[in-house]
């Protein structure tokens, strides 16, 4: 019996440290555009821009990993992502590609470690560790409401 297909993952960087996401997780990569502030929206959303119609928030991921703040570049990318009904992006100082994940790269231990939030294991490269994120915990259930308050007063459901 043939072993499952290696599931992939998205590299990216911020502050010069690597970070992944699952690729089922991830519907595009784009070049930053200049943000459209969201009011009454939780303080990690950055604002929204429009994704070919579809209004997107971004998510400031500096602030959520308490990472010094910087202004957006041109050079910056928002990965698309879906984990659940909500799109979002995530502002990344740079996507580096995609990568096979082998099953024994993976160490899901780490997301049980008391103040390590958002993680759902490490990968562990021929260059190094990487902490791979889980999308589904990334906004508080508070967090989440207040966002979809802020669009739904926008016009900005879904």
């Amino acid at each position: 019996m043939a072993s499952p297909p290696a599931r992939e993952i998205l590299l990216f960087t911020l502050e010069s440290q690597r970070y992944a996401l699952p690729l089922e997780d991830v519907r595009e990569l784009v070049r930053a555009v200049r943000l459209t502030p969201l009011p009454r929206a939780p303080s990690i959303v950055e604002g929204l821009f429009s994704l070919r119609g579809e209004l997107v928030p971004v998510l400031d991921m500096r602030r959520r990993f308490r990472l010094p703040a910087r202004r957006l570049l041109p050079s910056d990318h928002f990965i698309i992502t879906q984990a659940g009904p909500r799109v979002m992006a995530l502002r990344v100082d740079r996507a580096e590609g995609m990568q096979p994940l082998e099953p024994e790269a993976l160490d899901t231990t780490p997301r049980e470690l008391p103040g390590v939030g958002y993680v759902a294991g490490v990968v562990k490269l021929p260059d190094g560790l990487v902490l791979l994120h889980d999308l589904r915990t990334f906004l508080s259930e508070a967090e989440a409401l207040e966002l979809e308050e802020a669009l739904t007063s926008e016009g900005a459901t879904r």
